[in-house]
This record gives structure tokens, C-alpha cells and sequence, in this order.
């Protein structure tokens, strides 16, 4: 593995783990793909660093139990925004 992309691992390992980010959001900072970061966080990092690999796994575990909640949550707002919209458009 090349010194750059392990340490590129090792940055998005710290990122997730410092902000209790989603692969989403890493990826955004570093600006890399979600399947970059993914591989990385899973496939790379083990070989790397194993302690720190036992504290991304058990993130995206959480990451992945709360997924259903985060999805709900963003379509009550999406539906409550354009419900806001047909509100404001019918006022005026």
C-alpha cells in the first residue's frame, strides 16, 4: 500500500471517529467518494491499525442501527418544507 493512501486511511479514520461523522460527511470533507471512504474505513484500515479499526467498526455499526431513524427523520422535513412551500403559495 502506498504511504499516501495509508495515510489518507488513517485521516479518514480520525475524522470519523473525532467527529462521530457518517461515511457521507467524511467523504465530503476529504473529498473522496463514499466507496473510497467505505473501503478505506473496512478494508484498509484492519490492515493498518486493528485498534483503531475496533472503534470504526463499532461507528458504523451505530452508523448503520440508526439509518432507518435518519431516513425517517429527513423525510418528515422534506415533507414539511414542501408543505410550507404550498402554504406560502397559497397565501399570496
Amino acid at each position: 500500500m502506498d504511504y499516501e493512501i495509508r495515510q489518507r486511511v488513517l485521516k479518514i479514520a480520525e475524522i470519523f471517529l473525532s467527529d462521530k461523522s457518517t461515511v457521507r460527511e467524511v467523504a465530503k470533507k476529504v473529498d473522496c467518494s463514499k466507496s473510497t471512504v467505505h473501503k478505506d474505513l473496512t478494508e484498509r484500515l484492519p490492515d493498518l491499525n486493528q485498534d483503531l479499526y475496533a472503534e470504526v467498526k463499532k461507528l458504523l455499526e451505530y452508523n448503520k442501527s440508526v439509518r432507518h431513524l435518519r431516513g425517517g427523520e429527513a423525510t418528515r422535513r422534506r415533507f414539511l418544507r414542501e408543505k410550507e412551500k404550498r402554504d406560502d403559495t397559497a397565501q399570496d
